[in-house]
């Protein structure tokens, strides 16, 4: 038999398989993206339940003073409660609401964007407090107080301080 000329050759030798830990840059970066993703989606998710459930407070708190008015009649107590009510929410978007009086109170009340009718309903409720309550028709009091929170709670909704009534 002949002898070959030169060396033995041998068979190819693949490299042994990459470890799978630690991972390559580029998973990574998608397991941080993942995460930022998740937090995100985790806080405003809360975000919304959180809004969603002052909402839904809000507006049982006016069923039941518009309850508790048909129980007792006390067209008084209704008013104050109502006027208390539209106060509060309004101080969540202007720390001033709850002092504010005439064009001032009208100016925060008309940020949100409501009718002209629930605008001038609510700014009834203002002068109604100190007037005999006889007057006022309460349906429609309770109707325009539910109509206009139910927009001022959604914060985007309220339109922005003009500059000059910002600086006093």
């Amino acid at each position: 038999m002949m002898q070959p000329s030169g060396p033995q050759l041998r068979d190819i030798h693949l490299p042994p398989m990459p470890a799978w830990w630690p991972p390559a840059p580029g998973w990574w970066m998608l397991a941080a993206l993942v995460l930022a993703l998740a937090g995100f989606a985790f806080c405003s998710i809360r975000r919304y339940r959180r809004a969603r459930w002052q909402r839904h407070k809000v507006l049982d708190e006016l069923q039941r003073i518009g309850e508790q008015h048909a129980r007792d009649g006390d067209k008084a107590r209704l008013l104050a409660e109502l006027h208390q009510l539209l106060r509060r929410v309004a101080r969540r978007h202007d720390a001033q609401a709850i002092r504010q009086r005439g064009g001032v109170w009208k100016q925060t009340l008309s940020r949100v964007p409501v009718d002209a009718s629930v605008l001038q309903q609510l700014l009834a409720l203002d002068d109604w407090l100190y007037r005999p309550p006889a007057q006022f028709d309460e349906v429609a009091a309770i109707a325009a107080v539910r109509r206009w929170l139910q927009v001022a709670l959604k914060p985007s909704r309220w339109k922005a301080v003009p500059v000059e009534q910002a600086d006093a």
